[in-house]
């Protein structure tokens, strides 16, 4: 799949990334992220960009991991991702050697 550009404009920052997705999933995600922005300051009144943006992540991890726990299949994908990760930064850790 080619690569799809995003403009991203959210909490006074502005810049582009490039994904091997849909440019309108990418969309779509977006547009979810500023909607869970959009909770959290009217939840919490906070007005911190990076404050909101921190909330908001963990927020949504807050979601996903409720979601995991109803759905054994998503718990699995998450021990799957969470080991390789574990697995990537050993390799990272092992093979640069200062």
């Amino acid at each position: 799949m080619p690569k799809s550009d995003l403009r991203i404009d959210i909490l006074g920052t502005s810049f582009s990334i490039s994904a091997e997705e849909d440019p309108v999933y990418l969309q779509s995600l977006l547009n979810y992220y500023r909607q869970a922005i959009e909770n959290t300051k009217r939840i919490t009144g906070m007005e911190d960009p990076l404050k909101l943006a921190i909330m908001a992540g963990f927020l949504l991890c807050d979601d996903i991991q409720k979601q995991a726990d109803h759905n054994p299949r998503i718990r699995d994908s998450l021990e799957a991702e969470r080991l390789t990760q574990e697995l990537i930064s050993r390799l990272d850790r092992d093979l640069h050697i200062p």
